[in-house]
């Protein structure tokens, strides 16, 4: 545990990063934002951790950043802009991060799930989410750009252009219903099962090869953007003849063939 995370080890191969400041719905304030990029950035050299399961404490997941008390990183609009894109930037990479871990990282979204609150959950391979769960944009409310943290790139992907447009442009706060019925999660589970059901998908994956999974993760990462199928498949088929060459796939070829 970190001032503001919780990090548990519920089984091998899976870690739960647990957002910790539930009275203040877990908004981002300056030391959650250090302790995330830190433990982001140990899980990522991690080889004993194989699944991510992102969440909140308490009834939020996260109410984007700390507007009230942020901490003295805080920047004035009077402050140069060299310093206040430095501290964007550094907003930022916290998407960056997640997104960047070889993990597959699944959001298990609890409750609100706010401005940067949301965009880290977009920046997941997997969101599932409670029935009391609900997503929006707060930026744009605030007279901000509607497009921060990786949410312009995001969401059109996930969603679809026209769908973005309409939660990006109203900041409007979108209903678990609404973000099941869209695509935005993959599942929509009673309050008291998401935890639950959040290990089960993770175990699931910390059981199948690491090499496989991460292999899998980046293609599809990276064949979202893909210029052509052509393009593709010339990833796909390198990442198979890679991962078919290790011990442990043929170790499970010998199982499946018996």
């Amino acid at each position: 545990m970190t001032g503001t995370l919780e990090v548990d080890r519920p089984r091998d191969g899976v870690a739960v990063v647990r957002l910790n400041r539930p009275k203040q719905l877990n908004a981002i304030d300056e030391a959650m934002q250090h302790e995330l990029a830190q433990t982001l950035a140990e899980l990522a050299a991690d080889r004993s951790a194989h699944a991510v399961v992102l969440t909140g404490s308490g009834r939020g997941f996260c109410a984007g950043i700390d507007m009230r008390n942020f901490g003295p990183g805080m920047l004035e609009a009077d402050a140069p802009a060299i310093d206040r894109m430095a501290f964007q930037e550094k907003m930022a990479g916290l998407a960056e991060a997640v997104r960047a871990l070889p993990q597959p990282v699944i959001a298990a979204v609890n409750g609100p799930c706010v401005g940067a609150g949301f965009a880290l959950t977009l920046a997941c391979d997997i969101r599932i989410c409670s029935t009391a769960a609900s997503f929006g944009n707060a930026a744009i409310l605030l007279g901000l750009s509607g497009a921060e943290m990786g949410m312009s790139y995001h969401l059109p992907r996930i969603v679809g252009t026209s769908v973005a447009a309409d939660w990006m442009l109203s900041g409007r706060t979108v209903s678990a219903e609404e973000a099941d019925r869209r695509g935005l999660v993959s599942e929509r589970v009673e309050p008291d099962a998401l935890a639950d059901r959040a290990l089960e998908l993770a175990a699931l994956i910390a059981d199948l090869s690491p090499l496989g999974v991460q292999l899998t993760k980046r293609a599809l990462q990276v064949n979202t953007d893909a210029t052509s199928l052509s393009s593709a498949l010339e990833l796909e088929n390198r990442n198979q003849v890679i991962s078919h060459a290790t011990d442990e796939a043929a170790a499970r070829r010998q199982k499946w063939s018996r």
